[in-house]
């Protein structure tokens, strides 16, 4: 049997789908499983165990712009998905998701499994499913293997990413020399699509001073790098400026500014004794590292609620506000904070 899982979305977006792969590779041992993803999160796949073979398309329309180029690539890439001759494809998304639907029908599986409302939009879709109103993001991905007659692991396993060991060792030297040791600090980041959902400067400085204080802990602050209007994702200079002050002049020798590629950023989370994070992919790969996430949340009537994208690990806590993050009690992070931060 050979298998193909289908996943177009954002970096989070493919971790949370790595239970469905261990469990599809748990359940189908003797099966091929293929994962064709993007040329934005494919990377987040690499080294997993559960995967005999990832396929990478580039995205045909990236910041803004249309690449004609993309679109003759995936027209050859096409015809070779197409000789594998899959078994299954999975659309691996919780809700429906057009684009990922018709690019998977191309490919023209024996069967093609995904979550739609009405099926009749899709020539050739054999195995819909209606979209799951409930539950977590990674049970509604498990749920696409019961065409399969593979019933979901309980408990469902957790989010899996295998750091390289380039961002390890990036982690190390960094840390050496501004004199931190691994465990000796813990990781805020700013970054937020939306300014309500990003804590504030004053926040910042406030959990950092009580980390020092309570814990001996350092603070290593991260953001997304450039302005607020950026074409491929709103940035957070601007933000993060009064902290960047801060830490230069003295005034929070606690706080360590890190502003740098992904990859990296996770050589640091990975070496944290734990992280703070805004709903956001970051926080997911915080939640799969060895001192976990507290994960924050506003605004969940127009955003991502936190009952289906919440953080998922094994240390992991979560908190939402109404309107906006800064609106959180000190009391409460410190709560959760002290939580995370026991043995």
């Amino acid at each position: 049997m050979k298998i193909l899982v289908l996943k177009r979305d954002k970096i989070g977006d493919l971790l949370l789908t790595t239970p469905l792969l261990a469990r599809l590779k748990e359940a189908l041992p003797g099966a091929q499983t293929h994962l064709l993803a993007n040329d934005y999160n494919a990377w987040v796949a690499d080294g997993n165990p559960h995967i005999d073979r990832t396929w990478v398309y580039r995205r045909v329309r990236h910041g803004g712009r249309v690449r004609i180029g993309a679109a003759w690539d995936w027209l050859r890439q096409r015809s070779a998905l197409r000789r594998e001759r899959f078994d299954w494809i999975l659309v691996a998304n919780g809700d429906e998701s057009p684009r990922a639907i018709r690019r998977g029908l191309a490919l023209r599986a024996a069967r093609t499994v995904a979550r739609c409302t009405d099926a009749s939009r899709y020539r050739g879709l054999t195995d819909p499913l209606p979209p799951d109103a409930g539950g977590h993001e990674v049970d509604r991905l498990l749920g696409l293997l019961a065409p399969l007659g593979v019933s979901p692991a309980r408990p469902a396993g957790y989010p899996r990413y295998v750091l390289p060991a380039p961002a390890a060792a990036f982690a190390a030297r960094w840390l050496a020399a501004r004199s931190l040791e691994p465990r000796q600090y813990m990781v805020v980041g700013l970054g937020a699509r939306r300014a309500k959902k990003r804590p504030s400067v004053a926040q910042v400085l406030a959990w950092s001073a009580h980390a020092r204080r309570r814990w001996g802990l350092d603070s290593v602050f991260m953001w997304t790098p450039g302005d607020p209007g950026g074409a491929l994702y709103p940035g957070d200079d601007a933000a993060v400026q009064p902290l960047l002050e801060a830490a230069s002049s003295g005034l929070a020798p606690q706080l360590h500014p890190f502003r740098g590629p992904i990859a990296e950023a996770l050589g640091l989370i990975w070496s944290a004794r734990a992280s703070v994070f805004p709903d956001s992919g970051l926080m997911h790969f915080a939640a799969a590292s060895p001192g976990g996430v507290l994960g924050l949340f506003a605004e969940s009537g127009v955003s991502p609620a936190p009952a289906q994208w919440a953080p998922c690990g094994p240390r992991v806590a979560w908190l939402e506000a109404p309107e906006r993050v800064s609106e959180l009690p000190e009391e409460r992070i410190y709560a959760q904070l002290e939580r995370l931060l026991s043995p």
